[in-house]
């Protein structure tokens, strides 16, 4: 009698275990925690999470099951750390979509090896080159972040607008890189500047004196750097600094970092110019800045709006398709991001569910923008003027197209 109450405890408590397991929906987070955005990271994942925490305060996702975001590192430049994070996230964690990853190159290898073959969405909110663009993705990569294409154009045409004309480049050598730099040298030059220099380099290396010496004898006294804050950028404006040889620098939004400042000095980077994707003056931008200081994270953090949104956004989509499974995301979240439909505003999870649940549309208008994908997975978007004034990035305003 004993073991039979005994045998029979278990089985009920295996079936309560397995009643759990199953309530628990899996949208994964993959992002360069160690590297070089590995202090841009933080906020973007915590944009995320909020996102998540909303869902599950509000009543949770698919008839009241817990929205989880399990995560692992892609290191940002390391297409197998990418690939093996991708690859963990759909066969380990069997999650229904990714919002990720964060560096294009880790997306376009995350994309390739796992998430593409396993019928797997994902959302970039920071993967801006052009590249992702190009994939051959089966409509299953999207982004909350506009191309380069549009931020080299903006960042080169806020330059030539300022009296720049004359500058010096150094890009790192990857899709990010070559993508940002051949927009803003094309608008450059199409605006009547000049490029005296334009040199490649690899990310991860010590001592890049020898580009900035051929960078300087161009001639020019502005230096432009795409790299990251945490990489190849830190090193490549420390040593110019150092150098005496530029009396301007110039960025785009991988550059865009408390630690750049930090790690270089508040008088070597005073003035600096940088640009980076913002968020245009929609009801969604106020609502979220508010979230995010409740939650404890700056909302002007680089990509944390966007990835709000990605992860709001792909919560919205698995509600709507009415089940965790893959199939039929791609379409779904095309549904819940466009109009026509009533419009849904961060944090407004209970409303969402009602109106899903009654068969209505909805239009997702979030943080970062009117998420309205192209048949790419792109959006447009808007780009901000950033400055280091004293000893810090501030945001100057949206540029407009000049």
């Amino acid at each position: 009698m004993k073991k039979s109450v005994l045998a029979m405890a278990i089985a009920a408590s295996s079936v309560a275990f397995a009643g759990a397991a199953q309530a628990e929906v899996k949208i994964g987070f993959i992002g360069g925690f160690t590297g070089p955005i590995e202090s841009l990271t933080p906020p973007i994942f915590e944009g995320a999470k909020l996102a998540v925490a909303q869902v599950n305060e509000q009543g949770g996702i698919l008839d009241g099951q817990e929205l989880a975001m399990p995560s692992a590192d892609t290191t940002c430049s390391d297409a197998s750390a990418a690939s093996n994070a991708a690859d963990r996230m759909v066969n380990s964690e069997e999650v229904t979509a990714i919002v990720g990853a964060l560096c294009t190159g880790a997306t376009v290898a995350a994309a390739n090896s796992a998430a593409i073959p396993g019928g797997v969405v994902m959302v970039s909110p920071a993967s801006t080159a052009p590249a992702v663009t190009e994939l051959d993705d089966n409509d299953l990569v999207f982004r909350t972040v506009p191309s380069d294409a549009y931020q080299g154009e903006i960042l080169a045409k806020l330059m030539l607008e300022k009296g720049f004309d004359e500058v010096a480049v150094t890009y790192v050598n990857n899709d990010y890189g070559q993508g940002l730099d051949e927009a803003f040298t094309a608008a450059f030059e199409a605006g009547g500047g000049t490029v005296t220099e334009n040199l490649a380099h690899e990310d991860g290396r010590a001592d890049y004196r020898s580009e900035l010496g051929s960078l300087s004898s161009s001639g020019a006294e502005t230096l432009v750097v795409l790299a990251y804050a945490d990489g190849s950028g830190q090193t490549i404006l420390r040593q110019a600094y150092e150098s005496g040889a530029f009396t301007q620098y110039a960025g785009a939004d991988g550059m865009v970092g408390s630690s750049l400042v930090e790690a270089v000095g508040a008088d070597a980077l005073e003035g600096m110019i940088a640009t980076r994707p913002g968020s245009p003056d929609l009801p969604g931008t106020d609502i979220f800045n508010q979230a995010a200081e409740e939650a404890g994270f700056d909302p002007s953090a680089v990509f944390a709006a966007q990835a709000y949104d990605a992860a709001f956004l792909l919560a919205l989509a698995i509600e709507q398709n009415g089940s965790a499974e893959r199939e039929g995301l791609s379409e779904a979240l095309r549904s819940v991001a466009s109009a026509p439909g009533e419009v849904i505003l961060p944090g407004e999870w209970e409303k969402a569910l009602e109106l899903i649940a009654a068969g209505e549309e909805i239009n997702y208008e979030g943080a970062s923008g009117q998420h309205e994908f192209d048949d790419n997975g792109d959006v447009p978007g808007v780009v901000v003027e950033m400055a280091v004034e004293d000893g810090a990035f501030v945001g100057k305003g949206l540029v407009e197209d000049l």
